[in-house]
Parts: C-alpha cells; sequence; structure tokens
C-alpha cells in the first residue's frame, strides 16, 4: 500500500487533515485501481455480513453493535484460523507478536 498525505477530495476537510497533523499522523491511501489494497477488508466485512447482519432482523442498533463487537471478540479474533498468520487465530497471532516484540526490547 502507498503511504502519503492524504490529499483526495472526500478526506481533505480542514478538520479531518487538522485531526491527523494534531495526532503525527499521515494518511494511507492506496492506488487508484489497485484493488488488492482493500481486499483483507472486503473479505472481513463480507464474512461479517453473512454471518451476523444477515442471520436475522435487529429491531435496535444497539443490539446490531452488540452482535458485531461479540461476533468480532468471540469467534473471529479466538477461533477463525487464518491460513495467512500459520493456521492460528488473530488472537494467537497477537500474543505471539507481543512476546517476540517483547524479547528484541
Amino acid at each position: 500500500m502507498l503511504h502519503r498525505p492524504v490529499e483526495l477530495a472526500q478526506f481533505r476537510s480542514r478538520k479531518y487533515l487538522a485531526e491527523f497533523r494534531s495526532h503525527d499522523l499521515i494518511g494511507s491511501v492506496g492506488q487508484v485501481g489497485a484493488a488488492g489494497d482493500n481486499a483483507a477488508m472486503e473479505s472481513f466485512f463480507a464474512l461479517l455480513q453473512k454471518t451476523v447482519l444477515e442471520r436475522r432482523r435487529w429491531t435496535t442498533r444497539q443490539q446490531l453493535r452488540m452482535a458485531i463487537i461479540t461476533w468480532i471478540e468471540q469467534t473471529y479474533r479466538r477461533r477463525r484460523r487464518q491460513t495467512r498468520i500459520g493456521r492460528l487465530t488473530p488472537l494467537e497471532y497477537e500474543r505471539m507478536m507481543t512476546t517476540t516484540q517483547a524479547l528484541a526490547a
């Protein structure tokens, strides 16, 4: 992914840019036409839609919000093994990387 200051029209608001600058951040914007940039997030949201959003009708936003949080914390991060990270769950991978970084410091 190409890292450069946020300059696209939808991200030009003064407040948006000021918030980035106040935290010494640089926005990350992919190149036009580079579909691979969003593949991971598109996959995540497709899975979320299929396993949570389309399973039932939600009567309140709070119910839906809690269903999404529960799915992310209990299913996606703790149970769903991912090939790209050696068949580990995201939580297992995060713990391994945190331990590795602590040992390296």
